[in-house]
């Protein structure tokens, strides 16, 4: 029998790691948005709430969006991230993004 932690160690269960990993480009896409598009938003609307005085409540929505952001959003981008990659306009995005990115770790690396 296989351990379980080296199956999750993917990120996703592996039966659903693959229906994910069968899903054309576009799909892939959607899937990524519909929990993002759910998630960023809830995070803006913790920091209304916890600007009302409700500081406990916007507190706790705050960490529930951003574990829902790590252990949902992060893992799937990471399996469909291949298949986004296959979109030249996604590709390109990305490479541009990844750029940016290593130049501004690259400024704080130097400046230490």
């Amino acid at each position: 029998m296989a351990d379980p932690s080296s199956q999750r160690s993917e990120g996703l269960p592996p039966r659903l790691r693959r229906l994910v990993e069968g899903l054309g480009p576009y799909q892939s896409l959607a899937l990524v948005l519909v929990p993002t598009g759910l998630v960023e938003p809830l995070k803006l609307i913790a920091v209304a709430v916890a600007g009302d005085g409700h500081w406990i409540t916007g507190t706790v929505m705050i960490v529930a969006a951003y574990a829902a952001g790590l252990l949902l959003v992060d893992r799937l981008f990471a399996v469909v991230k291949p298949k986004l990659l296959t979109l030249p306009w996604f590709a390109r995005l990305w490479r541009w993004f990844v750029a940016v990115r290593s130049r501004a770790v690259g400024l704080f690396r130097r400046s230490s």
